[in-house]
């Protein structure tokens, strides 16, 4: 006897398979700022690759003006300072700052 087995079509793009972020994720950088921060301390630094920069880029320029993001030099987002890395892509945050209200309880309380 003789079995006769279909089999499966494996042949996948991987191109359309593992596509790489369109758009910039504010809600995802949110995230990852709020999982790296505590009571007291929040990052200071938000590390970007090449991918990522142009994302935030062209995210800043829709809202912003394409003249107004030129460069992400000197560049604050979500409070944190943008630096741009050596690395195809990369998302990371760094550094630690003391979060204001625990050492300027005064300015909380200000009208």
């Amino acid at each position: 006897m003789k079995m006769i087995l279909n089999k499966p079509n494996l042949s996948v793009d991987i191109s359309e398979a593992v596509k790489p972020a369109q758009n910039w994720d504010a809600i995802s950088v949110a995230r990852l700022i709020r999982e790296n921060s505590t009571a007291e301390v929040s990052p200071s630094f938000l590390y970007l690759g090449r991918t990522e920069t142009k994302l935030l880029r062209d995210h800043l320029a829709d809202a912003f003006g394409a003249a107004s993001v030129m460069t992400l030099n000197e560049t604050y987002y979500m409070g944190l300072k943008v630096v741009s890395v050596d690395a195809d892509s990369y998302l990371q945050t760094g550094g630690s700052k003391i979060i204001r209200s625990t050492y300027l309880p005064s300015l909380l309380n200000a009208s």
